[in-house]
């Protein structure tokens, strides 16, 4: 990684409705000794931003504005070229996404976005994952609600735990809030795309190297009634699960056989069936063209809730691990997922390969494998919570 660069950071897709989050937070928590630049496709639109950030801090007068759209090439590479680190929001990443990744790999820039696309991450590890280690670049896909509260929240429950024994680790979600249009799209697309994605995994499995001597996998899932929880629990095949193994197949922290389970909290029976009967209507409606096409066009990208609505939202990820004789709660909580928390878990991924003393390892990491207790004590100065609840 140069460290003469002109900026530590640049935001791609700042004139978006959580590109546009992510830059206030930046404006009002960056170190002043961060130099950074709003990049995007219209100049016009950057330097509306740019005035609104100089209302919250002054000095964000004075910001650079980059111009660069995912179709040039050349705009891309000398965005990256000129930065360690690209915080990108421009989605859905499987349609837009691949340029910036390209460029960053080469360049040696690191990379974050929020993406929750599996197909999106599996392809960029077939292509770029190999190039990245080389030039030093960490990619790093999944930085918001998408998968930090759940892999960081299950490498801080694997801390508590002894090591060198197997271990097991399940979590529990539960959230108040809307999906943002970005997240809404990208599951319209995932389902559509999924024999697509089967094909996609099929080839990254066999490509890519299993942990010598360990094993890593899944608790036995089942919607079920957890007493000590006192709700419903159902399977949640996000793209969660998977990170967090694959955190744990890249880190001997996790034990010699770690396995994970993953849950959505629902309080009512009659609650589950309606969710299932939801995601099954909004899967069948997304196979047709004309279909999905309505499905899309119900939530645009751009708009969202507002400041008041997105106050009353809230997130909350239990976790049980046990191994070696011992059993710990832990949880992870904060505000607005889809919104707030999401760009605050965005931008200090952001600063945090900016700034932190890290690994140097590099290709596509996790956030456990590319930051892990550096993120998790920045998340924790921001006011989300990482915490023993009982041992």
């Amino acid at each position: 990684m140069a460290t003469q660069r002109k900026y530590h950071l640049v935001l791609f897709g700042a004139t978006g409705y959580t590109g546009g989050l992510t830059a206030e937070y930046l404006a009002q928590h960056a170190p002043p000794q961060t130099r950074w630049a709003l990049a995007g496709r219209n100049r016009a639109k950057l330097e509306v931003v740019r005035e609104r950030l100089a209302e919250l801090n002054p000095a964000c007068a004075g910001l650079d504005l980059i111009e660069a759209d995912v179709g040039d090439a050349a705009a891309l590479g000398s965005l990256a070229r000129s930065t360690q680190v690209v915080i990108t929001t421009v989605g859905p990443y499987i349609l837009y996404g691949e340029p910036l990744v390209a460029a960053c790999a080469e360049a040696g820039t690191h990379y974050v976005d929020l993406t929750g696309e599996p197909e999106f991450v599996d392809l960029m590890w077939l292509r770029y994952h190999e190039q990245a280690r080389r030039s030093g670049a960490k990619i790093v896909h999944c930085c918001g609600f998408d998968s930090i509260p759940h892999d960081l929240g299950a490498y801080f429950t694997v801390q508590q735990l002894p090591q060198g024994v197997p271990l097991r680790v399940e979590g529990y979600v539960r959230a108040g809030g809307q999906f943002s249009a970005g997240t809404y799209h990208s599951a319209v697309n995932a389902f559509a795309r999924l024999r697509k994605y089967a094909k996609v995994a099929k080839l990254r499995r066999g490509q890519e190297p299993r942990p010598a001597g360990r094993r890593i996998g899944s608790t036995p899932l089942a919607i079920h009634f957890d007493k000590a929880l006192r709700s419903w629990v159902v399977p949640f095949p996000s793209i969660d699960p998977q990170v967090v193994r694959r955190s744990a197949a890249a880190l001997d922290r996790y034990g010699p056989d770690f396995s994970y389970g993953h849950y959505l909290q629902v309080k009512r029976l009659g609650s589950v069936a309606g969710l299932l009967g939801g995601v099954g209507a909004v899967f069948a409606l997304a196979q047709l063209g004309p279909t999905r096409r309505w499905l899309l066009a119900q939530k645009s990208s751009g708009e969202g809730p507002t400041a008041q609505q997105r106050a009353k939202g809230w997130f909350r990820v239990r976790f049980r691990g046990e191994g070696g004789g011992r059993s710990v709660v832990t949880e992870v909580k904060g505000g607005d997922p889809g919104y707030g928390e999401t760009a605050k878990m965005l931008a200090e991924s952001g600063l945090c390969l900016a700034h932190d003393e890290l690994p140097a390892e590099g290709g596509q990491l996790t956030t456990a494998v590319a930051m892990g207790a550096a993120l998790i004590a920045r998340l924790q100065r921001a006011g989300i919570v990482f915490e023993v609840v009982q041992e």
